[in-house]
């Protein structure tokens, strides 16, 4: 659990509305269902409208990393990766065979398949290199659509703004209805603001950061299969990985 990101968005959502409670406004007259129903339905249908099907859904398999981003092994594997050195500068990279086997990490996986196939150092690191680059990007494109959703969100606002003002002019006479008009123009231009600034915008940053550890983790990966491919000694792959580990 991310505490970090948790206490980062109720702090802002907090300060905003304390903020306006301070200033002698009544919390209650920010909760308006029209101008969320503009906002965040006109919202999330202009993204799924230039979004393709896989990419929208991958975006949203992706929005719990927010608050529960994936845990990444970096001093495991690298303590794995140095073993694999060593087992297979010994007795070479048959003796990787079983841990290639029950191996659960995808990544992991096929590089050791690899190893143990005897692929040539450059080809192995073209291979897993392709590999990281499209994953990384498949991920990027999944993370883009909060960015997206930052950008149309205070545009959209002001869409609900103008509605507001149209039905307030449509009954200027009538003073409640008046008001309710003039209501969900200042609330949907709020919602249209804060949920890009608050929300759809910290989310797809914090997504793309995690896109990148997770990138970083990869290239430890891959350095260290290439390094047991050129047969460097084991002590020299461990202060290379450490490199990674302490960034």
């Amino acid at each position: 659990m991310d505490k970090l990101a948790i206490s980062g968005f109720v702090l802002a959502v907090v300060a905003v509305a304390g903020g306006f409670m301070m200033e002698g406004g009544a919390l209650s007259t920010l909760l308006h269902f029209p101008a969320f129903l503009i906002v965040a339905g006109g919202t999330v249908g202009a993204v799924m409208l230039q979004t393709p099907l896989n990419q929208f859904v991958l975006g949203m398999k992706m929005l719990p990393w927010v608050v529960r981003p994936a845990q990444l092994p970096l001093q495991h594997t690298v303590e794995r990766i140095v073993h694999w050195g060593s087992a297979a500068r010994s007795t070479g990279f048959l003796a990787l065979e079983n841990d290639a086997l029950a191996e659960q990490d995808p990544f992991l996986h096929r590089g050791l398949n690899l190893l143990v196939d005897g692929v040539e150092p450059k080809v192995l690191q073209d291979t897993l290199d392709a590999e990281l680059t499209l994953e990384r990007e498949r991920l990027l494109r999944g993370a883009r659509i909060f960015e997206a959703m930052g950008g149309y969100s205070p545009t959209i606002g002001i869409v609900g703004a103008v509605l507001g003002l149209i039905q307030a002019m449509a009954n200027i006479s009538e003073p409640e209805l008046l008001g309710l008009g003039i209501a969900t123009a200042f609330v949907a231009t709020i919602y249209g603001v804060g949920f890009a600034n608050l929300l759809f915008i910290p989310v797809g940053n914090k997504l793309q950061s995690l896109v990148h550890q997770r990138t970083l983790y990869h290239e430890l990966i891959v350095e260290g299969l290439v390094s047991i491919a050129h047969g460097e000694n084991p002590r020299n792959i461990e202060r290379k990985l450490a490199a990674y580990h302490s960034g």
